[in-house]
């Protein structure tokens, strides 16, 4: 019997067939079966059953990391749920397949596995994040596949894309394996970019035609630059041949001279070394100007200057296939707002000034940057000991994502809900050529997300999936909360009291 789920009373926000409005979203086998503004069960239904077997994946929940399918369904069908939230599940039995006998009557099925109701709540499809660090193989004291994925999956995302710059690097089909072998029953769909040179020393490149062929959808040398021009060349070629984008961490290793934070008057204050604009715009110009002459699509990761909107804005004018992501924190966050001291506000490239974050913002609103990415790392409480200059960069950020996007974008107006399903979803999708996601049309993949976005909470990193708790968002109070994520057609996470 086909396993379905019907969604109702939902805003549903699809980017890919431009619709927004209230209907009811029916899922079956994987895939999204309808968008209708009015689906119907009716038990008396006479329709032949359909055989079919669907994969269960693990469901994950603030107190339950493991759902088997029957601890689901008994669940349900003892009405359990979220208390006091403007969502509530209830289970049906039949699961015979729909019909719709009256093309002017509303569309009617026999019954569903589950009833979502999702009135007040946004229906998205499955966020996709194409920056991730989930630490795997060789750091997973910090994070691992799993307990990446089970973040990913609290956090509304379906779809992740890990970055390779792990202990060893992936920068060879073996390596791609390994981590899609143990993704295989993680929560969310996880992919594993490739490295751009082999060990990312920046000297021979890696077998990128051999990762490709084993599942990278990109390249990458994130957490550091490909510093010889040459070779970034001949890999931006490698990437236009095989029709992959070219994920760009932009930091010119010869001006950061120790830098850990923004290079301002607060780091002179501190007394710590800082980062200049310069050290990312000069290999945003360069990596831009080899990608023209290539041809292959440069894609910019967590964006911070204004510099960055600048150049990405004039290539997208001159018609260059170039993009641009970024982050949430870059985006609500400037220097001024660190506090001296905390390493949670040390991350790469930094937070800079407010010149620079409404750059970013006028980006995003422009749609010069097409994608907000979470760039999230995570760390153990000693890589973030010590003083700014010996912590670790980064902060964790897929579980705070949805929150900051919502708090600091939609809620204010700057953003339109749509436009947070584009950068959120449907852009990376068609970035990544993931032809079956990012879109809530009849025949997708049923990978869907569905939020409220009046609810309001204080971040508690505590209550985080992630091993990571390093965040300078904690105590925060923030709206919009994912309720459910369903990936592959079951529900993956669900918010619980």
């Amino acid at each position: 019997m086909g396993y379905t789920i019907l969604i109702k009373n939902g805003r549903v926000i699809d980017p890919d067939t431009k619709f927004d409005g209230i209907c009811d979203l029916l899922l079956k086998d994987g895939v999204i079966e309808a968008c209708e503004k009015e689906i119907r069960i009716d038990p008396d239904m006479k329709v032949e059953p359909e055989d079919s077997a669907v994969d269960e994946k693990a469901a994950v929940s603030e107190n339950t990391a493991d759902l088997t399918a029957a601890d689901k369904a008994a669940e349900a069908a003892e009405g359990a749920g979220a208390a006091g939230q403007k969502t509530a599940d209830t289970e049906t039995t039949d699961t015979k397949t729909a019909e719709k006998p009256d093309p002017e009557g509303p569309y009617t099925i026999p019954g569903a596995d589950r009833i979502i109701d999702a009135a007040g709540c946004y229906v998205m499809p499955g966020l996709i994040d194409m920056h991730v660090h989930l630490r795997d193989p060789g750091l997973t004291q910090k994070e691992d596949i799993n307990s990446g994925a089970r973040a990913a999956a609290a956090g509304g995302f379906t779809t992740i894309v890990a970055m390779p710059n792990t202990k060893p690097v992936i920068d060879s089909p073996d390596r791609v394996d390994y981590v899609t072998n143990k993704a295989h029953n993680a929560p969310v769909h996880v992919l594993q970019a490739g490295a751009v040179t082999k060990g990312q020393k920046g000297k021979e490149l890696s077998d990128i035609a051999g990762m490709k062929e084993h599942g990278i959808p990109a390249i990458s040398e994130d957490g550091k630059s490909v510093m010889n021009a040459q070779l970034c060349k001949e890999a931006l070629k490698v990437a236009a041949e095989l029709n992959i984008p070219f994920l760009d961490h932009c930091e010119d290793a010869n001006l950061v001279h120790g830098g850990c934070v923004n290079e301002d008057t607060f780091s002179e204050k501190e007394g710590v070394p800082g980062i200049g604009n310069e050290v990312e715009d000069v290999i945003i110009a360069r990596d831009i100007m080899l990608a023209d002459k290539t041809g292959a699509h440069l894609h910019l990761c967590h964006c911070s200057t204004w510099g960055s909107y600048e150049m990405l804005k004039k290539a997208k004018n001159d018609g260059m296939d170039v993009s641009g992501e970024v982050c949430p924190h870059h985006f609500t966050l400037v220097s001024a707002d660190r506090i001296p001291g905390d390493t949670n506000y040390k991350m790469n490239p930094p937070v800079r000034s407010e010149k620079d974050r409404a750059a970013l913002i006028k980006g995003l609103q422009e749609d010069v940057f097409e994608v907000i990415a979470t760039d999230h790392a995570p760390h153990t409480r000693l890589d973030k000991a010590g003083t700014l200059q010996e912590a670790a960069f980064g902060i964790v950020g897929l579980e705070t994502a949805v929150s900051l996007t919502i708090s600091e974008l939609v809620a204010p107006g700057i953003l339109t809900p749509m436009q947070m399903a584009e950068k959120m979803s449907s852009n990376p999708a068609r970035i990544l050529h993931l032809e079956n996601r990012g879109s809530l049309a009849p025949g997708k993949e049923a990978d869907v997300v569905i939020i409220d976005p009046a609810a309001e909470y204080v971040i508690d990193p505590k209550t985080f999936a992630s091993k990571g708790k390093n965040t300078p968002f904690g105590g925060r109070k923030v709206q919009g909360v994912v309720m459910y994520t369903v990936c592959g057609g079951q529900v993956v996470y669900e918010k619980r009291d």
